[in-house]
């Protein structure tokens, strides 16, 4: 098999997750993105800003930075010995919404934050 340069290309299905937000961090999340608007000019709903400042946050935690290093590197030294190992993405396991033809996997996790958000933000 011949091999090529460009690396195998990442799981780009989206996931969607649910949580349940204080009143307080609701009304600050609104507050940011009304700053957001004025910023830029461009109205985006908090709910649409969460992943960007999450991936934001995980980007400047510098000791998760270290151990996502060195946990790589332990993966990959298990690849170079034979070990068969996935790494998943998230702690959390994923699954696919049944029946639902969409491409979007939500995460699963016991007890379940919320059913239904009462807060006004949308997912």
């Amino acid at each position: 098999m011949k091999k090529v340069k460009l690396a195998r290309l990442p799981d780009r299905v989206p996931v969607k997750m649910q949580v349940t937000l204080p009143p307080d961090l609701a009304a600050r999340l609104r507050d940011y993105a009304d700053l957001y608007a004025e910023t830029y000019g461009v109205r985006e709903e908090p709910a649409d800003l969460v992943p960007y400042m999450l991936d934001s946050f995980l980007g400047s935690d510098a000791e998760f930075r270290k151990a996502m290093r060195e946990k790589t590197a332990k993966d990959e030294a298990s690849s170079v010995t034979g070990e068969i190992h996935r790494t998943p993405v998230s702690p959390i396991a994923d699954e696919p919404l049944s029946g639902s033809g969409e491409e979007v996997r939500e995460l699963r996790k016991l007890p379940r934050l919320a059913e239904q958000r009462s807060d006004g933000l949308s997912d």
